[in-house]
């Protein structure tokens, strides 16, 4: 499971399909709806957050935004649009790595969003989060 921290604007189509897939899995098993995930890394910040389901709901609304831009036809259902907005903290050093991790993916899956990317000259976090100084997460797998 990948919870960008990166703005979803930055993912190629398959990425950003595959976001929106692990997102709604995500928000399953914040409902604890399913068994499986339940203490995957990439889902502490929003267990950590005021409110888990909100956050990933508005995680989502933003994945269903970009996806509404490109003309993709994301099921809307999927969301709970009732949440009250919030913002949870990502540090720079996160966004980096992310911004890294994403460009060797698409080396190979999408070579010129990969050069669209090599011209970011201030990396834009997805709309849930605000940036702080500091390293990788400790909840991320290296």
């Amino acid at each position: 499971m990948r919870l960008w921290s990166l703005h979803p604007k930055y993912l190629d189509s398959k990425g950003l399909v595959a976001l929106w897939r692990e997102g709604l899995l995500a928000k399953n098993v914040l409902e604890g709806k399913t068994k499986g995930y339940k203490n995957h890394p990439q889902l502490l910040r929003f267990k950590e957050s005021n409110d888990a389901v909100g956050s990933i709901n508005q995680y989502l609304t933003a994945v269903y935004e970009e996806a509404l831009e490109r003309g993709y036809h994301f099921n809307k259902s999927k969301i709970s649009f009732d949440f009250n907005p919030g913002k949870i903290h990502v540090t720079k050093g996160q966004l980096n790595y992310e911004m890294v991790h994403l460009q060797n993916k698409l080396q190979i899956r999408d070579p010129q969003k990969l050069r669209e990317l090599l011209n970011v000259e201030r990396i834009e976090p997805h709309p849930l989060f605000f940036i702080i100084e500091g390293e990788i997460e400790l909840w991320e797998k290296i």
